[in-house]
């Protein structure tokens, strides 16, 4: 009996080990450097190979074949199962795709919330700019004198150019003050994000009343000829914690939206898939935060040439448009494939684990 066994399983081998093969070297590239390390013929390959090498194994325990080769393909069908449908990803290359591919594309997709957010925020602005035209008074009604500290209609003009310069040497204090002013800002842009769930008003409103204390912080140093100064020492940190806000704003909105016009959906399957698709942009936001509260904290106020501030504020416009509108693109087209292979691979999870 052996010895019929054994032609049939070298012939057997013969016809199918061209294939196992290279679903070896597939499955090994797969899982040591990722599925987007295929090109999109190996993508589509894989699935294919993998569901034949299924039917091989199958074969080989119905006829009784022996033992090595069984425990050869149980051993290649598990690796590529791995491949197909959990190929290993590094802590650190998880981390990377999330920053710099997944969230920027989800800033992306939110578009029409991300220019209602900025338009807010920016009506504000102009809306408490020109009633301070009218009326310097209404600058009590839009900044809070414990963050205005001292820097108000009543302050001489230098005690107001004094504070855009003073503090060079604060030292140990900047540090202490950066952590506070990373969480002051981020609890503001939660509140943006998690106040979206009341149709988005209380977002919109929020938006709203930091553009009015924007405006009016500017209208005061114009008023005294201090704008140039201003804008050179709020925008190195205002770039990433503005940006943020809006961000943090345009997911709250979003939030608003789909519990407005959840569509087909139930408005909780709506709320819910919103949130998920919004979470990502606000845990980028808090990085952003972060960022602003380090520049605030330190750079800030231990540097006060204004050359190097506006050289500080174009890199930081430079970073963050190419993050938001440019980073995530390239590996857009090889995701969509990637995600092609997993889908197809659906029917393999039934019906080819199933037959081993």
């Amino acid at each position: 009996m052996s010895a019929t066994r054994q032609p049939r399983s070298v012939a057997f081998r013969k016809e199918r080990e061209g294939q196992w093969f290279e679903l070896d070297r597939l499955t090994d590239k797969a899982l040591r450097q990722g599925l987007k390390s295929l090109d999109a013929a190996e993508l589509h390959r894989l699935p294919v190979l993998y569901r034949a090498c299924i039917a091989s194994l199958s074969v080989a325990r119905r006829t009784a074949m022996d033992q090595t080769l069984i425990a050869y393909l149980e051993a290649l069908a598990g690796r590529a199962y791995l491949a197909v449908y959990g190929s290993r990803r590094s802590t650190r290359g998880a981390l990377r795709r999330a920053l710099f591919e997944e969230f920027p594309r989800r800033v992306r997709a939110l578009g029409g919330e991300l220019a209602l957010s900025t338009g807010l925020l920016t009506l504000g602005a102009v809306v408490a700019w020109t009633l301070m035209n009218l009326e310097p008074g209404w600058y009590d009604a839009f900044v809070n004198p414990a963050l205005a500290g001292g820097r108000d209609p009543y302050a001489s003009t230098e005690t107001l150019r004094s504070a855009l310069y003073d503090g060079a040497d604060h030292g140990e204090a900047l540090g202490v003050f950066a952590s506070f002013l990373f969480v002051h800002n981020a609890r503001i842009g939660l509140m943006c994000f998690a106040l979206g769930f009341a149709a988005g008003i209380p977002t919109a409103i929020l938006l709203f009343t930091n553009g009015l204390m924007l405006g009016a912080f500017l209208h005061l140093y114009h008023s005294r000829g201090l704008l140039f100064e201003l804008v050179g020492w709020l925008l190195p940190h205002g770039v990433p914690e503005i940006g943020a806000v809006i961000l943090c704003g345009a997911a709250g909105l979003h939030i608003g939206r789909a519990m407005l016009l959840p569509g087909r959906r139930k408005v909780r399957d709506s709320l819910a898939r919103a949130g998920r698709h919004s979470a990502i942009v606000v845990a980028g936001a808090v990085v952003l935060f972060a960022i602003a509260g380090l520049v605030e904290g330190i750079f800030r106020q231990a540097v006060t040439d204004d050359t190097a501030r506006y050289a500080l504020a174009g890199f930081n416009l430079l970073w963050f448009f190419a993050w938001l509108f440019v980073a995530g693109r390239a590996g857009a087209r090889r995701g969509v494939e990637a995600r092609g292979v997993e889908a197809r691979g659906v029917e393999l999870r039934g019906a080819g684990v199933r037959d081993a």
